[in-house]
């Protein structure tokens, strides 16, 4: 962390900042704080977290939906943002649902780009749970389109990755999107 709060000063005079200035003094450390925060979910592996309860005999379909998130592009290095959405039908094992939004967390708090995320998420559910299908989408808000390039402020950008009876079954795949529409 001590390079990159050298790097940080460093930084600020290249763009012409007083790096020794009251209101920056202590801007380093803090954001090396902050850095380990956003970027925490290096390192963390989702089947280490995934309390899963097997025999279960339910076998219909689960749906965790408006789990929230942020990240951050690793294009422009800006955040991005929204709500993710997840289905799956468990085959024989079921996951504790605060499971879920510490799996999305895992790879969020990463330098991400969105297409990625969705299908990190479904290989994760899938890997932990080899259930009969899984299914993620989500939806985001990208500060690097809002914020620099086209800045278009009502943007959103939908992802999805579809796995197993959500691919091959439409109806399945319909019921889905029905909740999590509603």
């Amino acid at each position: 962390m001590k390079n990159l709060e050298k790097g940080l000063r460093d930084f600020f005079k290249s763009i012409g900042e007083d790096p020794s200035r009251e209101g920056l003094r202590e801007t380093p450390k803090r954001v090396a704080k902050m850095v380990e925060k956003v970027f925490g979910g290096y390192g963390q592996d989702p089947r280490k977290i995934a309390k899963t309860f097997d025999g279960e005999k339910y076998d219909e379909m689960i749906v965790v939906k408006d789990i929230e998130f942020f990240s951050t592009c690793e294009h422009h290095m800006m955040p991005f943002f929204g709500r993710v959405h997840i289905g799956y039908i468990p085959n024989g094992k079921i996951l504790g649902l605060s499971k879920f939004p510490r799996i999305v967390e895992i790879f969020a708090r990463r330098l991400q780009n969105q297409e990625r995320l969705t299908h990190q998420i479904a290989d994760a559910i899938e890997d932990v749970l080899h259930p009969r299908g899984v299914a993620v989408i989500i939806e985001a808000k990208h500060l690097c389109m809002m914020a620099r390039g086209v800045e278009k402020q009502a943007s959103n950008v939908t992802t999805s990755a579809l796995r197993g009876l959500f691919k091959k079954k439409v109806n399945t795949r319909n019921e889905f999107l029905t909740l999590v529409k509603n």
